[in-house]
């Protein structure tokens, strides 16, 4: 077993690390949470406590700035997503905005349920309103709930493989 200092320094910041990106990656499953840019805090974290160390090289830094690039379109793709598919469908952006303003202001300020429930609810409402049609009301929460899926399952993807690149960059 070795007693190098060294080597036991990195083995629980890897250690660490890998705990938070994995906690934050199953995070992304509540709506709020912000799963994306915690992990890339710690790889962030990570990367100077390894400068620090004399440990990064251009292989490192590169495998930090594709996971840099990972978490800000991962930020940015859920809302294109939701947004393009309630759009196609011709739903207005004051609806689409105010659907997810509900869900985030409900999430945070009460539960990420209570915002996964805001969300569709204020969709449904806003569109029954203006189309004076409870059933196309109900078809824009349907297809918001349906986008939010996709959305989901493409930043899920992207947390998976920041997770999978910065294993590359620690273990190999």
């Amino acid at each position: 077993m070795p007693t190098d200092p060294q080597y036991w320094s990195l083995v629980i910041l890897q250690g660490i690390t890998l705990a938070v990106l994995l906690v934050s990656w199953a995070g992304l499953l509540v709506p709020v949470f912000p799963g994306l840019l915690l992990m890339w805090l710690a790889t962030l974290v990570y990367a100077i406590l390894q400068q620090l160390a004399g440990r990064m090289d251009w292989i490192d830094w590169s495998l930090f700035g594709l996971i840099t690039l990972l978490a800000i379109c991962g930020g940015i793709v859920d809302n294109i997503i939701i947004a393009s598919r309630m759009r196609g469908h011709d739903v207005p952006w004051r609806s689409i905005v105010l659907a997810m303003v509900a869900g985030l202001v409900a999430g945070i300020f009460f539960t990420p349920l209570a915002g996964i429930v805001a969300a569709p609810l204020s969709l449904y409402l806003a569109e029954a309103s203006r189309l004076r049609d409870r059933q196309q009301g109900l078809q824009s929460a349907k297809r918001y709930l349906v986008a939010w899926g996709w959305a989901f399952g493409a930043v899920f993807s992207v947390g998976g493989l920041i997770v999978l690149l910065w294993m590359l960059w620690a273990f190999l």
